[in-house]
């Protein structure tokens, strides 16, 4: 079997729900050795989402294939120590808090690349890292909901003449 462009790379996946598990399994499919590190509490919302076959939900099972897991409470003491050894001998770092979030649990660029300068930091958040949305939570129906497609949608067909229905 020919080598694939990201093997030997290792990433840690802290990322929640689709656009990480997106972002990550695509890494992994390249090659990329994936550690997915999860809340001992329940894990990855996308572990309870509709449909579950014999106990596991298709859409955590599809999006983390070929990735490992571990759970680590990043509020627990301790949680630094191990979240440092593991930046220490990864490549890429991936995490969808928001700003204030990732700096609270000390996985933001700043905190990590202080230590681990060769680390390549990812972060996946629906506003950016600054600016007045940026510790809001941003998903689709935000981001749907801010551009006014939602109030489109409810319009009487002669307030938006030409406009598909969306919903």
């Amino acid at each position: 079997m020919s080598a694939l462009p990201l093997d030997g790379l290792t990433v840690l996946d802290f990322t929640r729900l689709l656009p990480g598990a997106v972002c990550t399994l695509a890494l992994a499919e390249l090659g990329a050795d994936v550690i997915k590190v999860e809340d001992p509490r329940g894990g990855d919302p996308l572990r309870g989402l509709a449909p579950i076959v014999a106990g596991e939900s298709v859409y955590h099972r599809a999006f983390n294939l070929g990735k490992k897991s571990l759970a680590l409470d990043l509020r627990a003491a301790g949680a630094a120590a191990v979240v440092d050894a593991l930046a220490a001998r990864a490549d890429v770092l991936v995490e969808s808090f928001r700003p204030r979030a990732a700096r609270r649990l000390g996985v933001d660029a700043a905190t990590l690349r202080a230590r681990h300068p060769r680390l390549v930091h990812c972060s996946l958040t629906g506003f950016g890292q600054t600016g007045p949305y940026a510790d809001r939570a941003g998903h689709d129906i935000n981001f749907v909901a801010l551009a006014g497609l939602l109030a489109l949608d409810n319009a009487a067909p002669d307030e938006a003449p030409g406009l598909p229905r969306l919903l």
